[in-house]
């Protein structure tokens, strides 16, 4: 079943096979909105927007309604605990509901890999993709991009480093097909039972002394919700083999810096100290998160 994946077409699914150019455009128009002088505008005055988040989420789902109030759009927030999915309704037919209501685009994000892309074919009001199990997450790429950008000048000759559970991480996936196609470098550091064999063709895999030695170190949340019982070790040996410690800032580049998605797990995969360090730039990525979303919805109503 194909998937839509260009910002052009009718949803906004991932960020696989969208060309620098389209990313250059939402970039830039999402430095036009960083910039506005107005921090409520009329731009989607009358529209409905509904976010239907079916997996537990804070930065993600408060940034896409931040986004859309500042557009002026009246916002529909749908809560999975509160619905009538409790009562066995499936998600197809909660959203084919939402849509026969009226509301001109939904923000999804969910669990199962592969649902997305048929909700895609059935739903004709547009899909903004929060987030889809292991699969992608693009707005969160869009906005590390960005951060990127906005911090060295240019995106094209960088090179990143994505450090951690590579295998379940939607964002290291959308981050390395929108990295590779920006004309930046990529590489993967995990343990072998956090590596996604398979992207080893598109970025090497390679020692956390080699990953410390990149303009960008992108730190992953070990994501203890999606693993199989036993897949990780304790905290403690994780942060010694993969954390970023004090001890390994200091073998970083002097002009690097640090990003991590969020949520951290503190003292696992990044050390307390380093969290709001100076040369960390995670609280940037989560204020750029609602001028990128910003730019994503407007885009994909216009």
């Amino acid at each position: 079943m194909s998937t839509v994946k260009s910002t052009t077409s009718r949803h906004f699914l991932g960020l696989k096979g969208v060309s620098s150019s389209e990313i250059k455009d939402i970039l830039d128009r999402a430095d036009f909105w960083e910039n506005h002088p107005q921090k409520v505008t009329d731009r989607l005055k009358g529209k409905f927007v509904s976010n239907l988040f079916f997996e537990n989420s804070t930065r993600t789902r408060f940034s896409f309604e931040m986004a859309e109030k500042r557009l002026g759009a009246n916002v529909l927030n749908f809560s999975a605990a509160e619905s009538s999915v409790q009562k066995g309704e499936s998600i197809y037919d909660t959203v084919r509901t939402l849509e026969s209501m009226g509301i001109d685009a939904g923000v999804i994000r969910l669990k199962p890999v592969g649902l997305l892309a048929e909700l895609a074919e059935k739903i004709r009001v547009p899909l903004i993709n929060a987030g889809d199990g292991n699969n992608e997450h693009p707005t969160q790429a869009l906005l590390d991009l960005y951060t990127m950008r906005s911090h060295f000048g240019e995106i094209r000759g960088l090179t990143v480093s994505i450090i951690g559970d590579i295998l379940h991480s939607r964002v290291a996936r959308s981050n390395l097909w929108a990295l590779r196609e920006m004309g930046a470098a990529v590489k993967l550091c995990a343990p072998a039972n956090m590596q996604a064999p398979e992207l080893a063709a598109y970025a090497p895999y390679v020692s956390m002394q080699e990953a410390l030695q990149s303009d960008v170190v992108m730190m992953l949340r070990v994501q203890l919700e999606r693993h199989d019982k036993g897949m990780i070790a304790s905290a403690e040996e994780y942060r010694e083999q993969y954390g970023l410690t004090s001890r390994r800032l200091e073998q970083m580049a002097p002009h690097a810096i640090i990003m991590h998605p969020a949520p951290v797990n503190r003292n696992v995969e990044l050390d307390d100290e380093l969290v709001e360090h100076h040369r960390s730039k995670i609280f940037t990525q989560i204020h750029n998160g609602v001028p990128i979303r910003m730019a994503v919805i407007e885009r994909t109503l216009s």
